[in-house]
């Protein structure tokens, strides 16, 4: 088993934010975005450059990461509120099991809401998920019982800002009730109530960037004149007749009102969406500094990742589930405790690897036993993937992906519709390659490594063991009464 400098177990802060595309920091290679901290973890660890959520949405990626489960074998590929956790030893009752204290502080997006799935406890922030309480009226989580013990109780979305739409302002409270602050200072807390004879596994979630979008004006003014780059739009983007039938759906135009905005709208939503990516990486340090100043941080493994990205408007899309690159690719950096030289200072590591291998890693990394029932696989090692399998949705909403070499397919079932790109030579995926001749045999190739991979429904997409799909569906636009599922003022 590893050993610190003081011989003891290795602490683990798991550092999880939602909707943080792995295109965007620094050390990426991002040309606007300032991820200072992130950028220092990276060089102190080894960063996973080919790390993909497998189904990139919040309820079944984390499903994923707390089971060590594929959707396949946790039986979730799409996002359902209200799915009932399995019934195995997550990442966090592994750790407890051999004498960790586990806690977790932020979003944890389980069912029912206050499953603690493991840990010991949980300091919530749901994102005022009232509607999914068993109280008709709903039950505050902890940043709620927090900001009424400010003052400001039920003013969490006072500044009117939606839910699942992409238009800003800054943040409306004082910058300490910012949900961000919370969530490290909370951390930061319960590192400091920690039982010193016992090693920790703490689980740091914060919900941003995920909006409402509302950084701190400090944060926004840092964008202000950075020049900001070009979304990318592909050949095959550029014609909403021409999308895939979901993709029309996922773009939104006409439930989207950042989709209809002006051009400077546009923009100062992804200054705005860049400005919290940093303040989050700014609020990282102060639990990197609090565990240095206790003496933990040589003995403690950092890992920091996101649970799926987002379009942001690349493509033209304002959007998770998609497996365009902006959207599936995750960061994922694993700093190791000081003496484990299995994990490189500042090494890239360009094997397949999921969100879902989080937990074997970490376990493997702190030398506990894996369990039977995980099906993902540890970073720590040789091993790899010849391919990734990516699945979202059923029906309709089905999208499917194959990661293999260079290259990577996606696949509609309706209306049978296919892409191709070389993610090497083309990172932000404007070169459809699908129709062209001279990739035929690449596309081949991939189509048969994904009809290996389909089961249960996708099976009927088969005749004669070769992709027929859907047939064509017409997008019906369609109003959003309920502004992508606006919250509301709370009286508490």
């Amino acid at each position: 088993m590893p050993q610190g400098a003081n011989g003891d177990k290795p602490n683990v802060v798991l550092i999880c934010t939602d909707h943080w595309s792995g295109l965007l920091t620094g050390s990426a290679g991002h040309p606007v975005v300032m991820t200072p901290t992130i950028d220092q973890l990276a060089r102190a660890g080894t960063t996973y450059g080919n790390a993909y959520s497998a189904c990139p949405s919040c309820i079944p990626a984390r499903r994923s990461m707390f089971t060590g489960m594929s959707p396949r074998a946790n039986g979730l590929r799409h996002y359902l509120e209200g799915a009932e956790f399995p019934q195995v030893p997550t990442l966090a009752q592994c750790f407890r099991d051999h004498g960790y204290q586990a806690f977790g502080v932020g979003k944890m997006h389980v069912s029912p809401q206050r499953n603690r799935v493991g840990f010991d406890d949980v300091l919530l922030d749901d994102q005022g998920r009232h509607q999914f309480n068993e109280i008709p009226d709903g039950a505050a989580d902890d940043y709620e019982l927090f900001l009424a013990d400010q003052g400001f109780g039920g003013q969490e979305y006072a500044g009117g800002m939606a839910h699942n739409d992409w238009i800003t302002r800054p943040w409306h409270l004082p910058e300490h009730c910012h949900p961000i602050n919370w969530t490290a200072r909370e951390m930061c807390r319960t590192i400091r109530r920690r039982d010193s004879s016992k090693p920790g596994f703490w689980y740091l979630s914060f919900c941003a960037p995920h909006p409402p979008v509302t950084p701190l004006q400090a944060y926004l003014e840092l964008y202000r004149d950075a020049p900001l780059e070009e979304p990318a739009t592909g050949d095959w983007s550029r014609d909403f007749d021409r999308l895939p039938y979901h993709i029309k759906k996922l773009s939104n135009p006409d439930l989207l009102a950042i989709v209809q905005a002006p051009k400077h709208a546009l923009d100062l939503s992804r200054r705005a969406y860049y400005a919290t990516l940093t303040h989050i990486d700014h609020q990282i340090r102060l639990v990197i500094g609090y565990l240095r100043e206790n003496r933990l941080l040589d003995n403690t493994i950092v890992v920091f990742t996101s649970d799926h990205g987002h379009m942001v408007g690349e493509h033209g899309l304002w959007c998770m589930t998609p497996f365009y690159e902006m959207s599936a690719k995750i960061p994922l950096v694993i700093v190791p405790a000081t003496g484990d030289e299995r994990l490189k200072a500042g090494a890239i590591d360009g094997r397949l690897a999921d969100f879902g291998d989080i937990m074997p890693t970490l376990l493997d990394l702190a030398g506990l036993p894996i369990p039977d029932h995980v099906d993902q696989l540890s970073l720590v090692g040789e091993q790899e993937r010849s391919h990734l399998y990516g699945e979202h949705g059923e029906g309709t909403a089905a999208m499917r992906m194959i990661r293999s070499g260079r290259h990577k397919l996606i696949y509609y079932p309706v209306g049978n519709r296919r892409q191709l790109f070389d993610i090497v030579a083309d990172p932000r995926e404007c070169d459809d390659l699908a129709g062209e001749p001279a990739h035929g045999a690449v596309l081949a190739e991939l189509e048969k490594l994904l009809v290996g991979e389909l089961y249960g429904e996708d099976l009927g997409w088969l005749e004669g063991g070769e992709l027929v799909g859907l047939p064509e569906v017409e997008y019906v636009p369609a109003p959003d009464r309920n502004l992508r599922n606006q919250r509301g003022l709370r009286f508490m």
